[in-house]
């Protein structure tokens, strides 16, 4: 098949970004990667790897290889060939991606993905507001918030923490955007930007969950001293640090007075009854005394480091880990978590559990492999990524989620790119 270059980058480039943008759609996104890499299979010629992109491919992929290390290990080896089966897209990602490394514009990407995804989202939450005007309507009385954003979520089968992990990243990527927009004094897209990051922080508070709000504080505050601190005047510095301050503290403010429940969550309930750890089913319903509390977390991540300490060398088995957590928690009495066979809910952990020391290592060279080229290349949003991902991990276990494999192996990716095409002593590199 004869293809001019201009035309395959065109592809890969309008591939790569629907990617990334259809990732609420598990089926479309998985179709999506399929024809992503068929067309790259057929193409493969045009793939371009040295020492170093090879290295960095084999770091990204490092859960789906441990997954492959440790298969034997499984109870069931079908279920150990589904456990695979779902990280194998970071394996195929990086490959696809970092092959094609020098067809992809990295800033183009990003604001294409932030720009289509606000959309959607947008368009996401008109729907919820019509398909469930019951929850909306509750919504706008100040009743029952805490399950709204839950609600909002699975209307289009998401899981809230992980779509509030999204929400986090489009915000401080707009923050980008528009601070990068003004620094080249892009007056349209100054607009753009703000008016995009204002959507996609009116959409977190909405969601509302606690770790994504604490993300997008700390990633406005990196992407500040990026590219604020170290880039402008003092003066110029003290006026952009205000004028920024002042909108977000002003939306928080009208939001959290509009929206009682947020104090009692963010205070309250989060760190109530922190002395019934492992006690849970001393509560009379514990369902709405501490369903949410960092309690049942902490219960949770105990009963898992309980089981890890016993099989710290190479684990339960990738697909066992829940079964063996649900087991423990039914062996020792904890009935209000056997009842709802609550997941690890922290990828460190559940990596400790499912593989043993061996994962806890590979989640470390996994995520620091995404900090590392953010420190080498000083960019903010590579940096503010592996923040976001790293503390919303500790929460959460995304790397057994679709959403969250995709998510992290898809920019990984993309930031290798980023990191390759500046490393000067890579024998691919080229000027951009």
């Amino acid at each position: 098949m004869i293809l001019s270059e201009k035309r395959f980058s065109q592809i890969i480039n309008i591939l790569i970004t629907l990617i990334i943008s259809t990732i609420f759609f598990r089926v479309l996104c998985t179709w999506l990667i399929i024809i992503f890499v068929v067309f790259n299979l057929i193409f493969y010629k045009r793939l371009q790897f040295s020492k170093r992109s090879l290295v960095l491919t084999l770091c990204i992929s490092s859960p789906f290889l441990l997954e492959l290390l440790f298969f034997w290990n499984n109870d069931v080896l079908s279920d150990g060939l589904k456990s695979a089966e779902k990280t194998v897209s970071l394996l195929l990602l990086p490959l696809f991606i970092i092959g094609n490394r020098d067809r992809i514009d990295f800033k183009k990407t990003l604001f294409a993905y932030i720009l289509i995804t606000v959309a959607l989202v947008l368009f996401l939450f008109i729907r919820f507001m019509l398909i469930s005007p019951k929850f909306f309507d509750v919504y706008l009385r100040g009743l029952e918030l805490w399950e709204v954003g839950y609600q909002f979520a699975n209307s289009f089968g998401m899981h809230a923490p992980i779509l509030n992990m999204h929400l986090a990243f489009l915000t401080v990527g707009c923050f980008w955007f528009a601070l990068d927009a003004l620094k080249n004094k892009n007056q349209k897209k100054i607009v753009i930007s703000l008016l995009l990051g204002c959507l996609s922080f009116f959409f977190v508070l909405f969601v509302n969950t606690r770790i994504a709000l604490l993300n997008v504080f700390l990633g406005m505050s990196v992407i500040f001293f990026y590219e604020v601190v170290r880039k402008y005047k003092l003066r110029n510095v003290i006026v952009i640090f205000l004028a920024g301050t002042a909108i977000l503290l002003s939306t928080l403010y009208i939001y959290v007075n509009n929206n009682p429940y947020m104090k009692t969550k963010y205070f309250d309930v989060t760190f109530a009854h922190l002395d019934k750890i492992n006690n849970l089913d001393s509560f009379e319903n514990p369902e709405v005394e501490v369903y949410n509390s960092f309690v049942t977390r902490l219960s949770i991540w105990n009963s898992a480091w309980d089981i890890s300490k016993k099989n710290i060398l190479i684990g339960v088995g990738s697909s066992d880990g829940k079964k063996k957590l649900n087991a423990y928690y039914k062996d020792t009495n904890q009935m209000f978590l056997y009842k709802y066979k609550f997941p690890v809910h922290n990828q460190y952990l559940d990596f400790a559990l499912r593989f043993g020391v061996m994962g806890i290592a590979v989640i470390m060279l996994y995520l620091f492999t995404i900090g590392y080229m953010g420190y080498i290349t000083r960019n903010a949003i590579i940096t503010t990524f592996f923040l976001i991902f790293s503390i919303s991990n500790l929460t959460d276990d995304f790397l057994i989620l679709f959403h969250g494999i995709v998510f992290s192996g898809f920019w990984a990716s993309i930031f290798a790119c980023y990191y390759l095409c500046k490393d000067p002593f890579d024998k691919l590199n080229r000027d951009h």
